[in-house]
C-alpha cells in the first residue's frame, strides 16, 4: 500500500517509545512535506548521535567529550554522587538547580538479578572504592523496577562508609523522573531521606 521508503520510515518511527502507527505516519508526512535542505539536516543530525556522542567514562551521562561537563566541573561537589537510571534523569534534576553534586547513571532499572550485571553497579562501587564520597543520593523511578533497584544498591553499599539516601516521595509512585515538574522534584531533593 505505502511506497517502501515511506513504509520503511513508518516502521522506523512506529519502533520508538511512545510513537504508534498512526503517529508515525504523521511524522513521515510531516518529514515528506519539508524542504531537502531540512531533510538532509535533519538526517545529518541523526547521524551524528552516533559519531558525535558518547556516555561520559565517568557517571554515564551523554556527552560529546570522554567526560561530560558536570564531571568536568571542578565547581561540582565531588563527595556526593546521584544515582539515577538513565541520562534524561540528570537532565531532569539539572534544570531544579538544587543538586551540585555529580551523578551515576545505572544505565536502567534491576528487572531480575541477573540483569543486574549489564547495570553500571560494579563502577558506581568503583567510584566509592576510590575515595572522596560520603553521601549515595539514590535517585530510582518511583516504580516496582526503582524500588527493587534502589533496595539492591542499598544493600550492595551498607559496608561502604557511605550515607546512603533516597529522594523523598514528592515524586508520585508510578511516574518518571524525566516527566516530573522542577518544583516538585526539588522537594524531592531536599526531603531525601536514609536509607541505612
Amino acid at each position: 500500500m505505502y511506497p517502501k521508503p515511506f513504509k520503511k520510515l513508518i516502521d522506523h518511527f512506529a519502533s520508538l517509545p511512545s510513537v504508534g502507527p498512526k503517529m508515525a505516519e504523521r511524522l513521515v508526512i510531516h518529514l515528506f512535506k519539508q524542504n531537502p535542505e531540512k531533510i538532509t539536516d535533519f538526517a545529518q543530525t541523526l547521524t551524528e548521535l552516533k559519531t558525535g556522542l558518547r556516555y561520559c567514562q565517568k557517571c554515564f551521562n551523554l556527552s560529546e567529550n570522554e567526560i561530560c561537563s558536570i564531571c568536568a566541573d571542578p565547581k561540582r561537589d565531588r563527595t556526593v554522587i546521584c544515582v539515577v537510571e538513565e541520562p534524561l534523569d540528570i537532565f531532569a534534576i539539572e534544570k531544579t538547580r538544587q543538586f551540585s553534586g555529580l551523578y551515576h547513571a545505572l544505565g536502567g532499572v534491576l528487572e531480575n538479578l541477573s540483569a543486574g550485571s549489564s547495570l553500571k553497579i560494579t563502577e558506581l562501587q568503583n567510584r566509592i572504592k576510590d575515595g572522596g564520597i560520603s553521601e549515595v543520593i539514590i535517585a530510582m523511578n518511583p516504580t516496582t523496577e526503582g524500588d527493587a533497584t534502589a533496595l539492591y544498591i542499598n544493600r550492595i553499599l551498607k559496608d561502604y562508609p557511605v550515607k546512603v539516601t533516597r529522594l523523598a516521595r514528592g515524586l508520585s509512585t508510578g511516574g518518571d523522573i524525566e516527566y516530573a515538574d522542577e518544583l516538585t522534584l526539588s522537594s524531592a531533593l531536599n526531603n531525601r531521606i536514609k536509607l541505612n
